[in-house]
């Protein structure tokens, strides 16, 4: 386990630190600590935490396909490959297994080089003197929240890990044996509680895309529903919707307007890309290619002649949405439809249907693998959902439930449609729809489905139209197989059941 720190270790005593950068994101830190590290100033300190965001942009987490397979994939809103797909379907087609993990190694790896880092900063920050109170706080709670983080993925897609807190010595790192998932997500509701105490409630532009007192709060309403402490889900969401200053956007597809709108009242938190900076593919997932349409193949030089003279172009890698789902499914008059489902472009019929808002066709300002469109990790329509599904777990159909889902579902209908009269059961199904509406595509899904114990359910009543991935699906896919070089690297290291 972890061999990639033995491989850094040596050279990384000594940070270098960048100064006079646009964004904190453009600054090139380490980004794996060596336990001996000690920070001199803080400027040295800022540098480490600004290394512990790097991972976030491996093509393993947020950089590509990444974790986003993991959270979309394999669900009722992406497509599946047809059979015999590559590893990048595995966990779409639930073909799943030691050796096809569907890039889990990938994530394993860069989530604990952030949770190295960061016990390496706790443990070299507390009480340092050549650090400033104030510049102390901001560094303990950014470095709380991020290992908070990397533990709520972890625990998320492996169940129980590997779990240390301390900055202990790489030899003992390397011998340790999984721990009880849900002690992990009590300890990191702690340390959110402490960081929501730390952190600062906005930023300036330059220092956007570092974690917010309600970031962390929103973290802890996540933790709080998949531990199902209702009340305590339910407090915390109410808090970021009455005392924080994000809001809910009244046009829903104003929230998808990159870089011009990036920084929304209603985004509470996201991965920052920057153009030329951390280049990625995150939009090209979503993007049209050009080769797979439009439907009618012979108009295909036509449509790239138009798209061209816009400055665009169909470059993606295609990811579809199911046109015998989704796509049926969606309610013809919600006004989020049309920023969820794409079945036509400037007048051609497409072969597949897409999620406009998470593409971007611009060949100047979003080049292919280039795009520097930020992904949105918390929003806050999110929060008012989870907001009324606790409430709905806890009392039941409150007046207050129905507030915080038609707060949502206000932006969704002209005129309004809001929900009433529901019994608990048929308000949890509104939950469940509600979400998939507002959230699609956004990273939230699978989880919800695993959560709430319907996803083999959810599978069982999509229609797929390329490949049905259910007759694959078994109890177990609900994690991923603890990745198999990690377990020769360490004996103490058991497999996830079923695998």
């Amino acid at each position: 386990m972890f061999r990639y720190i033995n491989k850094f270790v040596a050279l990384l005593v000594v940070l270098v630190v960048v100064v006079g950068c646009d964004n904190f994101l453009s600054e090139k830190p380490r980004d794996v600590l060596s336990p001996d590290t000690f920070f001199n100033n803080q400027e040295e300190a800022r540098s480490a935490v600004n290394g512990m965001y790097e991972p976030l942009y491996d093509g393993s987490l947020y950089g590509s396909y990444g974790i986003k397979r993991f959270y979309t994939y394999g669900a009722d809103v992406i497509e599946p490959s047809r059979e015999g797909g590559g590893s990048l379907n595995d966990i779409n087609n639930y073909t799943l297994s030691v050796s096809r993990d569907a890039g889990a190694r990938g994530a394993w790896n860069e989530f604990f080089k952030i949770i190295q880092n960061a016990n390496v900063i706790l443990d070299r920050v507390e009480g340092n003197e050549n650090i400033s109170p104030d510049a102390r706080d901001q560094i303990i709670g950014e470095t709380l929240y991020l290992r908070a983080f990397a533990y709520y993925n972890l625990t998320n897609m492996f169940g129980p890990v590997p779990y240390y807190r301390e900055n202990l010595p790489i030899e003992e790192v390397q011998q340790l044996s999984r721990h009880d998932h849900t002690g992990i997500r009590n300890d990191m509701i702690e340390d959110l509680k402490r960081a929501q105490d730390l952190l600062p409630r906005t930023y300036s532009q330059r220092e956007q895309g570092r974690p917010t007192e309600w970031a962390a709060a929103t973290l802890m309403a996540k933790i709080y529903l998949i531990q199902e402490k209702w009340e305590e889900a339910r407090d915390k969401s109410v808090e970021v919707i009455n005392n924080s200053s994000h809001r809910l956007l009244e046009d829903y597809g104003d929230i998808y307007h990159f870089p011009e709108n990036e920084f929304n009242d209603e985004v509470i938190w996201s991965i920052v890309f920057v153009k030329d900076e951390n280049p990625t593919i995150n939009t090209s997932l979503f993007s049209p290619r050009l080769r797979d349409e439009p439907e009618n193949a012979s108009e295909r030089d036509a449509l790239e002649q138009d798209l061209a003279a816009r400055g665009e172009a169909f470059t993606g890698y295609g990811l579809a949405i199911p046109k015998c789902g989704f796509v049926d499914e969606f309610p013809q008059d919600d006004l989020r439809r049309p920023h969820n489902i794409a079945t036509s472009y400037l007048g051609y019929e497409l072969n597949f249907p897409y999620m406009p808002k998470m593409w971007n066709l611009n060949e100047q300002q979003s080049p292919r693998q280039n795009h520097g469109e930020n992904y949105i990790i918390f929003r806050l329509a999110d929060v008012y959902l989870m907001a009324a599904e606790a409430e709905n777990e806890l009392n039941g159909p409150t007046t207050n439930a129905y507030q915080y889902i038609n707060r949502v579902r206000e932006r969704a209908y002209d005129p309004n449609q809001p929900l009433s009269g529901l019994t608990q059961q048929q308000f949890r199904e509104a939950i469940y729809d509600e979400r998939k509406w507002e959230l699609a595509g956004e990273g939230h899904r699978r989880m919800d489905l695993i959560r709430w114990g319907i996803l083999e359910e959810a599978l069982q009543n999509t229609r797929h139209c390329a490949y049905d991935p259910v007759a694959n699906f078994q109890p177990h896919h609900v994690r991923h197989p603890i990745p198999e070089e990690e377990i020769q690297l360490n004996p103490n290291l058991e497999q996830n059941p079923g695998y």
